[in-house]
């Protein structure tokens, strides 16, 4: 048997493999967008080094994020794929899932856990729900989906609810109980209510310029807020679980593998992009 220290290099190699490319030294992340007009040399040169090196250039390398490296990045997120084999979004600036497809997985933090005691029973109660369906499927109704809605308020008899919000309000209420405190999460089934109503009360928000800004802001525990254009005012939201090479392992009801907002069960996801919560990220961290 190998010693642990072999096991554990081979491990990390195998990680910064994960790119479109190939093999390439981890280059770690530097916890924010990199964009045209940013002049730090030793992470705009890395970047213009590397574009160079997989053939979107050629550039110059200057440390300056000027037009020819906008327009390389573009190229490159047009030709490449992210490490999960997903499209880079097209934008010219390079935030966490673009430089993971860059410079490698293991170059992006993983998050995962949380030091608060509320947020994580609330992740373990989620966790144990994964699984839960909608009976018959497509109704919003079923023994443990009505469970959720009436938890949040609403009779389950009385319509036909989306019930997303409702067990995030399901989850944090369980995980109080276990721990014989008061559960600080607004009791609604609404998603977009939820975000009004917290800005409202003063509970902490990360809203989503803040986090293409700063993608570390986000954090596991959180709650994921998602405008889905619906005239009636229509949302999804979630529970965050890890962050990872800027992608979101989340724990979602009224969803399924493709991450409807309008599904058949509770799901655990890992493929929604920070950059895709359009609204932001409600945070119970201390409450």
């Amino acid at each position: 048997m190998p010693p642990k220290s072999s096991k554990a290099k081979k491990a990390r190699a195998a990680t910064a493999a994960r790119t479109p490319l190939g093999s390439v030294k981890a280059l770690p992340f530097p916890g924010r967008i990199i964009r045209s007009g940013d002049t730090d040399p030793a992470v705009v040169l890395a970047v213009q080094r590397r574009l160079n090196q997989v053939g979107v250039g050629p550039i110059d390398e200057d440390g300056v994020f000027g037009p020819q490296t906008t327009a390389a990045t573009k190229l490159f997120q047009a030709r490449f794929p992210d490490v999960d084999g997903q499209p880079l979004k097209i934008d010219g600036a390079i935030g966490p899932v673009t430089w993971a497809a860059l410079f490698g997985a293991a170059s992006v933090p993983v998050a995962s856990g949380t030091g608060d005691a509320l947020l994580k029973a609330a992740l373990e109660v989620a966790g144990g729900e994964i699984g839960v369906k909608e009976q018959p499927l497509g109704s919003n109704r079923g023994p443990r989906v009505d469970q959720y809605l009436r938890a949040a308020g609403l009779d389950p008899a009385k319509g036909h609810f989306a019930w997303c919000a409702a067990f995030v309000y399901f989850c944090f209420n369980e995980a109080a109980k276990t721990l014989n405190r008061k559960n600080p999460v607004i009791k609604t089934a609404g998603v977009l209510d939820h975000w009004e109503r917290a800005e409202s009360k003063g509970i902490p928000q990360v809203t989503a310029a803040k986090v293409l800004l700063d993608p570390s802001l986000v954090r596991p525990g959180q709650i994921f807020v998602i405008d889905v254009g619906d005239p009636g005012g229509a949302g999804h939201t979630g529970l965050i679980e890890k962050v990872v090479a800027g992608k979101l392992v989340t724990i979602e009801g009224n969803t399924n593998d493709g991450g409807s907002a309008e599904g058949i069960g509770v799901f655990r996801r890992n493929s929604r992009k920070i950059a895709d919560i359009n609204v932001g990220f409600i945070d119970y961290t201390g409450r």
